[in-house]
């Protein structure tokens, strides 16, 4: 693979950073990759050279690329953490993906140490990322540079990600339209990002098993401008991690020296997110799990994540207490329609068991049983 002609380049209303990726090793088409956004960030973007490398190596390993080549140089210290990125690929997927070549020159260009770069987020409008929104301005002072000031939402991951679902920028625009209302609340810029890496490979299980940590990654280094460190919230807590897109093992190796990338909140569970997030009014009226992006809601309340999060939210008497479902209660056959026994969703479900029991739920208790063993509760 190579990846050349970096160029920075105002497009309408936005600002777009792009690359060319050739392939060398498999049929896949050349491609243009980009990252962008609005044009009042236009300052804060660049077509920084480390983006497109951090979003190629995993589809390189894929197709079976044997090097990736760069016409720039990289930061010494994120080449090493790509390196472990590639070990672990190759020992979670069994020895299939070969770590490859990186032919690129080494810089040893750094950012002052007084630079006045800031703290940024990832922030979807799902429950692990509002967590770690509501956590870091508990913890941290605003003085703090580690205190979020920017939050970043892409388009090109669940909204638009897929090729074949279209681009959707209506859902995207919904989803903004929500979440400017948390970011708001907790004084923090909402910076929109537009990008296509995740097209470089369209495979699901490629997406949430290997590769969508490693988009956020790259969306974080095309502002090191203006962040020096971007957060990455938890998929999984610290008992059931799990091989993942994004994981605490793989996350942070996505760093350079110039901008670190930190995997939040492994210690809670997504209960315990649940829990947060419903003492947060203005989070908890608009928050976004649903991947489904019907017509006129955020979530649908028939997919598995809104049937697991209402479940969640039933658990905690609190289900009426949400605009952002219509229904007010869920029933064991929404529940039982649904394979929990994939992607490690088992966990989500066995901490809910106590709360539910409590509250005379046995219908869902022995759903959730039968779902996930076989057997009555």
């Amino acid at each position: 693979m190579r990846i050349s002609n970096f160029e920075l380049a105002q497009r309408e209303k936005l600002v777009r950073a792009s690359a060319t990726v050739e392939w060398e090793d498999c049929e896949q088409p050349v491609r243009e990759i980009y990252i962008e956004t609005e044009e009042s960030f236009s300052a804060d973007i660049s077509c920084n050279p480390h983006s497109f490398l951090v979003g190629c190596v995993i589809p390189a390993m894929h197709f079976g690329e044997k090097r990736v080549v760069l016409d720039a140089e990289i930061c010494p210290s994120l080449k090493e953490g790509l390196e472990t990125v590639m070990a672990l690929m190759k020992e979670w997927s069994d020895g299939k993906y070969a770590p490859l070549t990186i032919e690129a020159k080494t810089s040893s260009a750094v950012y002052p140490s007084d630079s006045q770069r800031q703290a940024g987020l990832f922030l979807s409008g799902g429950i692990d990322s509002l967590a770690a929104l509501r956590i870091n301005k508990m913890v941290y002072p605003k003085e703090h540079p580690g205190h979020v000031k920017d939050c970043l939402l892409v388009h090109g991951f669940d909204i638009g990600g897929v090729i074949e679902r279209g681009m959707k920028y209506h859902v995207f625009d919904r989803a903004k339209a929500a979440l400017s209302e948390v970011a708001e609340d907790a004084e923090v810029n909402l910076i929109p990002v537009y990008t296509n890496i995740r097209h470089l490979c369209d495979e699901r299980d490629l997406w949430l098993d290997k590769f969508f940590g490693a988009v956020l990654a790259s969306v974080g280094h095309a502002f090191v401008t203006r962040l020096y460190l971007v957060y990455i919230a938890s998929s999984y807590d610290i008992p059931n991690l799990v091989p993942c897109g994004s994981h605490p093992m793989l996350d942070p190796e996505y760093s350079s020296h110039n901008m670190r990338i930190r995997h939040r909140d492994v210690a809670l569970s997504r209960l315990d997110k649940l829990k947060l997030i419903a003492k947060w009014d203005v989070a908890f009226q608009n928050f976004r799990v649903c991947l489904a992006n019907v017509k006129g809601r955020l979530n649908c309340g028939k997919c598995e994540k809104c049937v697991r999060t209402m479940t969640g939210l039933v658990a905690l008497g609190i289900l009426d207490k949400t605009k952002a479902f219509i229904e007010n209660d869920i029933s064991a056959d929404q529940l039982s329609i649904f394979n929990i026994n994939i992607r490690h969703r088992e966990p989500f479900y066995m901490v809910m068991l106590p709360l539910l029991k409590e509250r005379g739920r046995d219908d869902l208790v022995d759903t959730i049983y039968k779902m996930i063993e076989g057997k009555a509760g």
